[in-house]
């Protein structure tokens, strides 16, 4: 895989060498600002000089328009690609974040970065080809998430890293590097840090929480993966967060952008507010810090928050008035300016594209068989195996019943901030392919109750329409130019049933232009039942509104259909790159739980694939159930309807291997006491059903390890609200995890011997330890070494124990290998009583092994400890 990436790379070097140089187009050049052999500082400076006071303001929002008279095209600055390029049609889609931190790989990371950015790259420049400059065809992308997941009823814990600071910082410099790329010129694209700072839930009152914690908190949990990221990958944009922090809106937080972003971490790009951040400081029921619009932007501005995520046009109102009386002062404007003009330039988009070999990459990269091949490493590396009674590796002659709510739930592929698959495969498609005749399918329950998962599109078999009398497949199908349905339709067709997409408008062949379309014709079911319906259409059934609850159709009779869709810009998200209409549905009359039995009556084992979804954790979500509150969870629990079901196929005697989707932490007590074998999925990505059954079936060695602790119950944690890391995460928490941070098993066996260290240093000094590791088992393994440092003898209140290293081997069986780790000084270092960073005297205990220390150990001699002592 890697001299694929070479191979590409020196590919990109080869056009470079036909590119044309700064000095070659100078003397085209109208203004100095588009002259590409000056300077940048000196470039910006003479674009922000030559605009007027109403042009500068109108740049300071993510939707900033085009500059015609100084040929200046617009640009939407709000662009994701959390785990793939994201919301503009086809990309590869790689494992959710948290399962990327599960791979505890490095490489593995900056690799699916690059991957990421060169698919971003080639999709800009396609979209600028086509004079497409909407929301999400930028290459300014705001990711990574690397809030510590701290608790795991946060919905949006699934976009982090996990619950440590190291793993947090060291998958965050490999995934901004990736995208931002390496050469000395252009940035192939930026990352974005977010979400600045202790921010982490409840999503219902993000918007209005006040956030305190003291300064040990911050700086050992909160700040260090924004500190790594732009100590050490110099990311170049940053989002300030909703919340309070200390009475002041981190949007307008004096200590968090002022002195310790920019004077303590150095950083040197641009701050962008998460969407309506700043309204929040004035609406009623939120912040409620200032009185107006302009107050609050004034305000930000000043604070160092440079482009403000909002619709201008409530800013801009007063905006005149707010200048004249100093509300809004244009040297806090000017600075904004020049740092968001930086960016674009960095970026090369001021300069001729065959000057940049980023612009060089084709759209070929989009979904290549490369980028699938690593979307399947990914998945399998991100799988974590909890438990193994020997059950696993299957044997494929072995009958299988595949039962489960996500077994065929396409949403636990994809996740959240998700680009539209290439080749999506469910588990039941990986199984299908791998079990053949073997296998027997049934989903066996919903989600939760009311909440189905194994949609089908309704088949085009089920449409018809009426003409001059006669019986027509398909629907009538009317195109409109408006948003509204208002005038005159720009095109009338056939369409076959509601499964469309659409890379360019229907109505006038372009990209990125707004549309409306309805159908009207007959809807006619094969069989009688109480069909639930999902998708992004509305519809009407005999003129009824269709809505989430169960709809009782009979077989051959024809309900008369009308559906609507609307593509359209809206300043919050746009579906203009995800432009199609799909109606599926689920007949919720059928018995699942006597299917899921009959299904494990006929079969040697039962694999069961449940969980949750993004469909029920995630950003500010309406759902209110049990176990979920507006994207949040509420227990640990997993849904009672699975776990009721699983106690009935467990009592039927067929083994059960469980295979748990989510993007948090589930309490799987029943199943670990009673199942032989566990797996943790997270969202795996489009090739989840392959990487799942290559390694229940041995394929592949599981290496995943859990990037978050696995508690009990919710009655182990501390109030939601509660932003103080006393009993949380593996670093502070006293009780008894049931699988702790960094766990995970192996089909092989792998033992450690002769730790080196020195038993003592003095202050200032690194500590270089070494181990060898061993496969001793009989199949290749992957391990992924763990470096855990405790102290001992601190005089205040530390972490229990941190991770402070982290090396994945592959190792054939029988065959060792040597690791190293260097620690720095400053991993050392504890926050003393006056709340300042010390190198204290005293004796570190440090660990090297598959785990932590002191918990489950996978086999003996799987962890080895010894003790240092840090001399004054």
């Amino acid at each position: 895989m890697k001299l694929k990436y070479l191979l590409f790379a020196l590919g990109l070097m080869a056009i470079c060498t036909s590119c044309v140089k700064p000095e070659e187009v100078s003397s085209e050049s109208e203004y100095p600002f588009q002259n590409p052999s000056l300077q940048i500082e000196e470039r910006v400076d003479d674009l922000v000089g030559r605009l007027t006071i109403d042009e500068k303001l109108n740049q300071l929002f993510n939707k900033a328009p085009a500059i015609e008279r100084l040929g200046i095209p617009e640009y939407n600055w709000w662009n994701e690609c959390l785990h793939g390029v994201a919301r503009a049609g086809k990309a590869t889609v790689f494992p959710q974040a948290i399962g990327l931190a599960a791979t505890f790989d490095e490489d593995l990371m900056l690799r699916v970065a690059t991957a990421i950015s060169d698919e971003g790259r080639a999709k800009h420049h396609y979209f600028a080809d086509n004079d497409a400059r909407g929301i999400y065809m930028g290459l300014t992308y705001w990711t990574p998430n690397i809030n510590i997941f701290r608790d795991p009823r946060w919905g949006r814990g699934q976009e982090t890293y996990g619950e440590d600071p190291f793993l947090s910082g060291r998958m965050a410099v490999n995934f901004v590097n990736g995208l931002q790329g390496d050469h000395p010129r252009y940035l192939k694209s930026i990352a974005t840090v977010k979400h600045y700072a202790v921010h982490s839930g409840p999503e219902y009152t993000r918007h209005v929480d006040n956030i305190f914690v003291n300064d040990r908190d911050l700086y050992t949990t909160y700040l260090p993966a924004f500190k790594t990221a732009i100590e050490e990958a110099n990311v170049q944009s940053l989002m300030c967060a909703y919340n309070r922090f200390r009475d002041q809106p981190c949007c307008g937080s004096d200590l968090l952008l002022g002195k310790i972003l920019r004077e303590e971490f150095g950083f040197t790009g641009y701050v962008v507010t998460d969407c309506g951040a700043i309204s929040d400081f004035y609406k009623k029921g939120y912040h409620e810090v200032v009185e107006s619009a302009e107050q609050g932007w004034g305000w930000s501005l000043a604070a160092g928050a440079d482009l403000n995520c909002e619709e201008s046009r409530a800013f801009m109102e007063n905006a005149d008035s707010a200048l004249h009386v100093g509300i809004l002062n244009e040297k806090d404007v000017n600075l904004s300016l020049s740092r968001l003009f930086k960016a674009r330039m960095q970026l090369g988009l001021f300069d001729p594209p065959e000057m940049n070999p980023y612009a060089q990459i084709p759209m070929s990269v989009v979904g290549s068989e490369e980028h699938l091949d690593l979307s399947l490493e990914a998945a399998e590396k991100s799988i974590v195996l909890l438990k193994n009674d020997g059950i696993l590796p299957l044997d494929k002659g072995q009958k299988v019943a595949l039962i489960g709510p996500n077994a065929n739930n396409f949403s636990v592929l994809i996740a959240n901030y998700n680009g539209d698959p290439i080749v999506p495969i469910t588990p039941l498609d990986g199984f299908r392919e791998a079990a053949t005749d073997q296998l027997v399918y049934t989903p066996g329950s919903p989600l939760v109750p009311g909440i189905y998962s194994d949609h089908r599109v309704i088949e085009a078999e089920r449409f018809w329409h009426e003409k001059e009398g006669e019986r027509v497949p398909g629907l009538k199908a009317r195109y409109f130019k408006s948003t509204d349905f208002s005038g005159e339709p720009a095109l009338e067709q056939v369409d076959p049933n509601l499964d469309l997409r659409w890379e360019f408008s229907p109505v006038d062949g372009r990209m990125d232009v707004p549309f409306s379309v309805e159908w009207t014709g007959y809807l006619e079911p094969e069989q009688t039942g109480n069909y639930v319906f999902q998708g992004n259409v509305i519809v009407e059934l005999n003129g009824i509104p269709v809505g989430d609850q169960p709809l009782p159709l009979e077989a051959g009779k024809a309900y008369e259909l009308k559906a609507t869709h609307v593509v359209k810009d809206f300043w919050w998200s746009s579906n203009y790159q995800q432009q199609f209409a799909r109606l599926s549905w689920f007949d919720a009359s059928r018995d699942l739980e006597a299917e899921a039995l009959e299904a494990a009556s006929v079969s040697d084992v039962v694999i069961f694939c449940g969980g949750i979804s993004a469909n029920l954790e995630g950003e500010e979500m309406p759902l209110e159930t049990d176990g979920f509150s507006h994207g949040d969870r509420t227990h640990l629990k997993l849904p009672a309807v699975q776990e009721d079901l699983l106690a009935k196929l467990h009592e039927t005697g067929v083994p059960i291997v469980y295979v748990n989707f989510s993007g948090s932490a589930i309490a799987l007590n029943w199943q670990q006491e009673n199942l032989p074998a566990i797996i943790q999925a997270f969202y795996p990505g489009e090739t989840t059903g392959r990487a799942l059954a290559n390694i229940i079936y041995g394929k592949t060695n599981p290496s995943g390890r859990l990037p978050v602790t696995f508690y009990r119950s919710v009655d182990d944690l501390p109030p939601f609200l509660d932003y103080q890391m006393e009993g949380r995460t593996y670093r502070y928490f006293q009780g008894k995890p049931l699988y702790e941070f960094g766990y995970g098993l192996s089909y092989s066996d792998f033992r450690y011997a002769d730790l080196q260290l020195p038993s003592e240093l003095a202050s200032g000094e690194s500590i270089t330890v070494s181990a060898t590791v061993t496969n001793s088992g009989n199949v290749d393994g992957r391990e992924v070494v763990q470096l855990y440092i405790s102290d001992e003898e601190a005089s205040v209140p530390v972490p229990i124990r941190s991770l402070a290293g982290i090396k994945s081997l592959d190792l054939k069986a029988g065959e060792s290998q040597t690791v190293s780790f260097v620690i720095k000084p400053e991993q050392l270092a504890l926050i003393d009583k006056d709340y300042q960073s010390k190198l204290e005297a005293g004796k570190f205990q440090i660990s090297v092994g598959g785990s932590q220390p002191g918990q489950k150990a996978l086999t003996e001699g799987s962890v080895l400890s010894a003790s240092v002592t840090l001399k004054d």
